[in-house]
C-alpha cells in the first residue's frame, strides 16, 4: 500500500541533503549535550565535537532537547 504524503517542504529537503560526516549517532549527541549547553550559557568557547553541530541541524529531536537543556540551564543561573 502506497501512500502520497505531498511534496517535501524546503526544511525537509535541507534535512536530506545535509552533510552527515563525521557521523554522530542520537546516543552520542546525548552523551555530550551536558557539557556543550554549559559550555554554551557560560558562554565558554564552543566545545562541539565534530559532529556535533551536524547531527543538531539534521536531527529535530536531539535539537529540542539540547534547546530545553539550555533554557533549564541558563533558568538555575538566574536564581
Amino acid at each position: 500500500m502506497n501512500r502520497h504524503l505531498g511534496p517535501l517542504t524546503p526544511e525537509q529537503a535541507r534535512a536530506l541533503t545535509l552533510e552527515t560526516e563525521p557521523y554522530l549517532s542520537c546516543e552520542e549527541c546525548f552523551d555530550l549535550m551536558d557539557s556543550y549547553v554549559d559550555a554554551k550559557v557560560l558562554g565558554r568557547p564552543d566545545p562541539a565535537p565534530a559532529g556535533l553541530l551536524k547531527h543538531l541541524a539534521a536531527c529535530s529531536a536531539c535539537a529540542e532537547e539540547v534547546d530545553s537543556l539550555r533554557e533549564l540551564v541558563a533558568g538555575e543561573g538566574h536564581h
